[in-house]
């Protein structure tokens, strides 16, 4: 074994609630059970990364450095929490963007594995024994792309989502649920 395991978290729908495009902490609140499942993840010893598709700034909804601001804020509540990310991984672009520096196609948009990629090679990560969490099939391609084997999909109360192209990933209606699941596996972790 080599590295550590990652939690890869998705922000808008997993983390905090998805009201679009959110790039103000004021308009940002965490999901109910989510301080508390990062805890948990982080007690099992899991590197907690985020990483998110942003393209409100591609879209010109916001500047990038808005986004910069938000995920600061967003560590140091979380560092106030005893919470420690590893690391928050955004990707700013959009093929339809109109901001033409940030228009184009690219590695690191999900669902093309490039910040998971970029995360593992700079902590070290071992992804064979590694997790996401996502709100979209976008999440869970690239989790697979970059070969993460547990696969969870957040799908609220009341909707559905096809899973039939993903037996592996696995549905649920939040972090806290993932973390209850995996509490039930040997020694809490995946694969192990």
């Amino acid at each position: 074994m080599s590295g550590r395991p990652a939690a890869f978290l998705d922000r808008d729908g997993v983390l905090n609630e998805d009201r679009g495009y959110v790039h103000r902490w004021e308009d940002f609140a965490f999901l109910p059970g989510v301080i508390d499942a990062l805890r948990r993840l982080q007690q099992k010893g899991y590197l907690l990364v985020v990483i998110t598709n942003q393209s409100a700034v591609a879209r010109g909804l916001c500047a990038e450095t808005d986004v910069l601001a938000l995920h600061e804020r967003m560590r140091a509540f979380l560092h106030g929490q005893g919470i420690e990310l590893a690391g928050i991984y955004y990707c700013p672009h959009h093929p339809q963007g109109s901001v033409a520096r940030y228009t184009r196609a690219c590695a690191c948009r999900k669902p093309e594995p490039g910040m998971i990629l970029r995360a593992a090679q700079e902590h070290g990560i071992d992804l064979a024994r590694s997790l996401l969490v996502g709100d979209k099939i976008s999440d869970l391609e690239a989790g697979r792309a970059a070969g993460i084997p547990s696969l969870y999909l957040v799908v609220p109360p009341g909707q559905d989502k096809d899973l039939s192209s993903f037996p592996e990933a696995q549905r649920v209606s939040g972090l806290s649920e993932v973390v209850e699941r995996m509490s039930t596996l040997k020694n809490g972790m995946p694969n192990s």
